[in-house]
């Protein structure tokens, strides 16, 4: 945006929305996402790692406490969901959690906060909130998608995975309909997770840019409030995508 002149209520949003992007096409890459995700990975599973290594048993600190905590809460909803041996299941969706979560919560620092820093630095765009680009939340739903397929073949063997789709739910008289259902199925589970995050995460900041175009004043008076409730959103977000990934995984492992 130009210094010179105040931009239009349109230039801003479109602004505060626009990746920062390298390449052209299929092959451009938007950096602002992924750096701001694999900076945020680091932390937190470098904070993790640290207390990991410090860990105690007697009286915890407060980072080990609330770590304990999140660990706590994720291995319980995988053995209330996931039926079979989580080895696997639960570090993934205690890194899925945690992970979310950061990136969620880049959703409460003032809109203008990342783009003025970038413009120090020359850079005209950067969205500091990763789980706004369908692109992210694509991405992590495919990579749970794979792992579902990777479940099937391992729980059911080839065999087993073709004769679920072929046979399921109508029976084998109707195989071209089951494998019909079965397809559309199997697309609609990374559609519909990586949609719902990402058409959340996305309101949620449209709404503080829309908060951004306001005085001063009520910048405050509506801002805090919505940043409140938007810990909630931020937080239900990351446990949904968890919740529903490990319901997936389960249902891949299940070989009745």
């Amino acid at each position: 945006m130009s210094e010179s002149a105040a931009p239009t209520a349109t230039e801003y949003i479109q602004h505060h929305l626009t990746n920062f992007t390298v390449g052209h096409g299929f092959w451009s890459l938007n950096l602002d996402t992924l750096v701001t995700s694999a900076v945020l990975g680091l932390i937190v599973f470098g904070v993790m790692y640290s207390v990991a290594r410090r860990i105690t048993s007697g009286v915890p600190g407060k980072l080990q406490a609330a770590v304990e905590i999140v660990i706590e809460m994720v291995e319980t909803q995988v053995h209330d969901s996931f039926h079979g041996d989580a080895k696997i299941v639960a570090p993934l969706a205690l890194t899925i959690f945690c992970w979310v979560f950061a990136i969620n919560a880049m959703d409460l620092l003032p809109v203008d906060f990342a783009p003025d820093v970038a413009a120090l630095f020359g850079i005209e765009h950067w969205k500091v909130v990763p789980t706004t680009d369908p692109n992210h939340t694509f991405a992590m739903s495919l990579t749970v998608f794979f792992l579902c397929i990777f479940g099937n073949f391992a729980a059911k063997g080839p065999g087993g995975y073709l004769k679920e789709a072929l046979t399921v739910p109508f029976g084998p008289a109707l195989a071209p309909a089951n494998l019909i259902f079965r397809i559309i199925e199997d697309i609609a589970k990374p559609i519909s997770l990586s949609l719902r995050l990402f058409g959340n995460m996305y309101a949620g900041e449209m709404v503080f840019i829309l908060i951004g175009l306001m005085p001063i004043y009520l910048q405050w008076l509506l801002g805090a409030p919505w940043a409140i409730f938007h810990i909630l959103v931020i937080t239900l977000q990351a446990f949904i995508f968890m919740i529903l990934s490990v319901i997936y995984m389960s249902m891949a492992y299940e070989s009745h």
